[in-house]
C-alpha cells in the first residue's frame, strides 16, 4: 500500500475509533474515557495532516524546490505534537473539576466493552502505519503510527483503571487516570516535535548509520586505495529529509588522476551507498592531493 493510501486508511479508522470511544464516554460519563476519546480527535486531525503532507512530499522537484518537497512530512509531525499538547491541557481542565467531586459513571461494563473494541482496532492500525512508514521511509506515517500505538497503551491503562474503580468503588481514580493520560501524551508530543525539528534543522544521521556509511566507503575504495588512486576522504556530512537521505564528502585523489578514473571511483561509491541506504542522494567533491587535510575520516594519507 502506498503512503497516501495508508494515510487515507488512518483517517478513516481514526473516525471509526473516535465514534466508538465517544460512545463509551457517552454511556458512562467517565472523565478517563473522555480523555481517551479526546486523544482520538487529535488522531483524526493528525491523520488528515499526515495525508496532506505525504501527498505534498511526493511531488517531484521543481524550479522553486530543486531538492523536492520531502520536508513537508516534518510539518505534519510537528502539528501532531502541538495538537497532543492542547489535548492534554483540555484533559487536565476536565479532570481537575472531577477530582474534588468524583461521581460514579453509568453503564461501566458496556462502556468498557465498546472502548476495548476501539482499542483493538487502533492496535491493528498502529502496527500497519508503523510498518508502512518504515518501509516507505515516511516520517509522517511513522509518527502517526507511534501516536496511535501510544493511544492503544493509554487506552489499556484507562480500561484497567476504570475497571478497578468500578470494582472497588474508588471513583477518584477516574480523574486521576485522566491526568495520568495527559502527562503521558504530553511526553509523546514532546518526542514527536523534537524528532521533527531535528529533521527540519538538517540534523545529522545517528552515529550507527554514519558508521555504516563509513564502512561502505572504506570497502568500496579499498581497490583504489591499494593502487594509490585514493588518498583521503574528509568532511563527511549527512542529513535526512523525509524518505530521502543526503550524504556528501570530499574525495582526495592524486593530481595526475584522470577525470575518467575519478568519475569511475565516484560511481562505485554512489552505487555502494545506494545499496546500503535506500533513497540516498550522494554528492562527492573530488580534490587534488594538496587539498588533503590529514584528519577526519581518512582512508589513507601520504
Amino acid at each position: 500500500m502506498t503512503p497516501v493510501a495508508a494515510a487515507r486508511l488512518s483517517l478513516l479508522v481514526g473516525l471509526v475509533v473516535f465514534g466508538l470511544k465517544w460512545l463509551a464516554f457517552g454511556l458512562t460519563g467517565s472523565v478517563a474515557l473522555y480523555s481517551d476519546a479526546l486523544e482520538s480527535i487529535v488522531n483524526i486531525v493528525a491523520a488528515g495532516a499526515a495525508l496532506i503532507a505525504v501527498r505534498v512530499s511526493k511531488r517531484p522537484p521543481d524550479a522553486n524546490h530543486p531538492y523536492g518537497h520531502t520536508k513537508a512530512e516534518y510539518f505534519s509531525a510537528v502539528l501532531e505534537g502541538i495538537l497532543i499538547a492542547l489535548a492534554a491541557l483540555a484533559i487536565v481542565n476536565e479532570a481537575w473539576h472531577k477530582l474534588f467531586s468524583p461521581a460514579p459513571p453509568q453503564s461501566v461494563g458496556l462502556g468498557l466493552l465498546v472502548s476495548l473494541g476501539a482499542s483493538a482496532l487502533n492496535g491493528g492500525l498502529a502496527w500497519f502505519l508503523t510498518r508502512s512508514g518504515r518501509a516507505h521511509r515516511s516520517p509522517a506515517l511513522v509518527a502517526d503510527g507511534q501516536h496511535v500505538f501510544t493511544d492503544v497503551l493509554t487506552s489499556g491503562g484507562v480500561l484497567a483503571g476504570v475497571g478497578l474503580a468500578w470494582l472497588s468503588g474508588w471513583w477518584v481514580l477516574d480523574p486521576l487516570l485522566a491526568m495520568a493520560v495527559a502527562v503521558n501524551i504530553l511526553w509523546i508530543g514532546w518526542r514527536l516535535v523534537r524528532d521533527s525539528v531535528g529533521g527540519l534543522m538538517d540534523e545529522a544521521l545517528p552515529d550507527a548509520e554514519m558508521s555504516e556509511i563509513q564502512g561502505v566507503i572504506r570497502t568500496r575504495l579499498n581497490p583504489w586505495q591499494k593502487d594509490g588512486k585514493v588518498l583521503e576522504v574528509h568532511d563527511l556530512r549527512s542529513r535526512r529529509a523525509g524518505p530521502r537521505t543526503f550524504v556528501e564528502f570530499h574525495l582526495v585523489v592524486p593530481g595526475s588522476l584522470s577525470v575518467e578514473d575519478a568519475h569511475r571511483i565516484c560511481d562505485r561509491l554512489e552505487e555502494g551507498l545506494r545499496e546500503q541506504v535506500p533513497g540516498v542522494q550522494v554528492t562527492i567533491h573530488v580534490e587534488p592531493e594538496w587539498k588533503a587535510k590529514h584528519g577526519g575520516f581518512v582512508v589513507r594519507s601520504r
